[in-house]
């Protein structure tokens, strides 16, 4: 069965009182951003809260359910069978087709759920729920009616023209892109930093990005690892601005002037003040990392405050609860897991001390810094000069 509808369900915006409309927009330009390199032609529109996806000619069902399925504010896709109203006898015939086809082996259970929204239609909704719940069991004796746990849920919408679904694909859930703002996510090679950027842009944020390059300890091809993450984030995300900031003169002027037990500290502190500055500078209303507790000795609770303190923005942490395992889990499900499991050296991994501090105390962090006040500033202000910036498009 070929089906050239799909009906768009929306979970939490739903809920939304006046200002519901701008959350059904941003969702219908998401989906069209997401549809707009899979093969056909689409229709994205909305009507009497639904949206709705026509199809129109010859399209892959596959690539566009699969480019639908990455879109934060979609709960569930139903390809949809529109019919021309003809009379309710003709409705029964094509109810009937329909089943049919969509369901060869017939030792089901089902239930008919209708929705009326053109009230002139000469029956309502529960006269249309036993007619053509009868039509079926006179086609197909083998099917019964299970009205509380029915395999199969068919659903006949009366509006205009006639809505026939009964499969829904599930989708991502969450709140469409740009709806919550923008954030600067700190992605590096790693696992837990793509993560923390698809959780908070499911809640309706638009990202951008930091990244920080150490050539000639990291090299191009580590470059290109972060982009290509960058890249599967914004197949959910949407455009993501890459800053690419070279910080390996910081990183040697820090490991010269400091103590080594202190080094990851003090670096992740510049990190964070040079994220936080692209931040402010592109409308940012805050910094993601993917740092959970006590996952390495830059994540106890004093590490995490010693960092903290440099920003003025909030810091959001998605995975700050979160065990290996479960950011992994994660990973695998949005397909950049292995990617980040390429081996090659970030920033992160090039100046680690063998025994980190993991409660600093940040009077010393602030006594230890001193020692970096002759070339500091006009070290940051190179890298922030220097900066790469990288378009990426998901």
């Amino acid at each position: 069965m070929t089906f050239h509808t799909f009906l768009i369900k929306y979970g939490e915006i739903g809920i939304k009182g006046k200002n519901r409309y701008m959350f059904e927009d941003a969702l219908v330009r998401q989906i069209r951003y997401a549809l707009r390199g899979a093969d056909g032609s689409f229709k994205v529109y909305k009507t009497r809260g639904r949206i709705y996806v026509d199809c129109e000619g010859i399209y892959d069902y596959d690539e566009v359910t699969e480019c639908l399925q990455k879109v934060f504010g979609i709960v569930g896709i139903c390809p949809v069978v529109r019919l021309e109203d003809q009379g309710f006898e003709q409705l029964k015939k094509d109810v009937v087709a329909y089943m049919d086809e969509l369901y060869p082996d017939k030792n089901i259970t089902f239930k008919v759920e209708a929705r009326r929204s053109r009230k002139n239609y000469p029956k309502n909704s529960m006269e249309i729920n036993c007619d053509i719940g009868e039509a079926i069991l006179d086609a197909f004796p083998e099917i019964r009616v299970d009205v509380h746990h029915p395999d199969v849920m068919l659903n006949i919408e009366i509006r205009e023209d006639i809505y026939v679904y009964s499969r829904i694909i599930p989708g991502p859930g969450g709140m469409p892109v740009g709806t919550n703002g923008k954030a600067m996510l700190l992605l590096s090679g790693g696992i837990d930093s793509p993560v923390a950027g698809y959780m908070i842009a499911k809640r309706g944020v638009a990202l951008e990005a930091t990244y920080f390059h150490a050539p000639p300890y990291t090299s191009e091809r580590a470059k290109e690892k972060v982009v290509d993450l960058a890249r599967i984030i914004a197949a959910y995300a949407g455009p993501i601005r890459l800053h690419v900031v070279n910080f390996t003169d910081i990183q040697l002027y820090i490991y010269d002037q400091c103590p080594h037990d202190e080094l990851t500290i003090i670096m992740r502190r510049y990190m964070m003040k040079i994220a936080e500055h692209f931040a402010k500078e592109d409308g940012c209303l805050g910094l993601i990392t993917g740092e959970s507790i006590g996952q390495v000795a830059s994540q106890t609770m004093q590490s995490l405050a010693a960092t903290n303190e440099v920003c003025t923005l909030p810091v959001y942490r998605p995975l700050i609860g979160f065990d290996k395992k479960e950011i992994v889990e994660v990973s695998e499900k949005i397909g950049s897991y292995e990617t980040s499991i390429q081996p090659f050296e970030d920033c992160c991994t090039i100046f680690v001390a063998k025994h980190p501090v993991t409660k600093p105390n940040i009077n010393i962090i602030h006594r230890s810094e001193e020692n970096l006040a002759e070339k500091i500033d006009e070290l940051v202000q190179t890298a922030i000069e220097t900066v790469e910036i990288i378009d990426v498009q998901g």
